[in-house]
């Protein structure tokens, strides 16, 4: 399996997971708040919901630079994005939250997307080092 098509299938599965999460927090915010990690939130779901809001927006950039082929834009996306989730490990951490949430569900999730956009980096990388012509040499 080539390293584009490892990097399609982990960047999809990105996409469907904080799709998925996402979503969860608008429909079902109260019940799906623990999972989160902290030990407590504040009254009422609008927090939430922005959290769910904020994660579906996530989900869609990166689901958007996938399916029109910027492969390089969708690396930097990548890297950048996993500091919303090394973010909502250190405000897990930082509240007393579950430090195995913290490390088993941010942590991870945001290594891996670092992991996956400088896969991505190297892909693209590789591909423009093969279509780069010479630079021209003076006469």
């Amino acid at each position: 399996m080539s390293l584009k098509r490892i990097n399609t299938v982990l960047v999809a599965a990105f996409v469907l997971f904080i799709l998925w999460f996402g979503t969860e927090f608008i429909l079902s915010p109260e019940a799906t708040a623990p999972d989160f990690g902290l030990p407590s939130w504040p009254s009422g779901d609008g927090f939430l919901i922005i959290k769910g809001i904020r994660d579906i927006v996530l989900a869609l950039v990166l689901g958007i630079l996938l399916v029109t082929g910027h492969r390089r834009a969708l690396g930097w996306v990548l890297l950048v994005e996993a500091l919303a989730a090394y973010g909502d490990m250190a405000t897990v951490l930082a509240h007393h939250g579950s430090v195995a949430t913290a490390l088993d569900v941010h942590c991870l999730t945001a290594t891996l997307m670092v992991v996956n956009g400088l896969l991505i980096m190297h892909e693209t990388r590789e591909a423009a080092a093969g279509t780069a012509s010479p630079a021209p040499q003076p006469a």
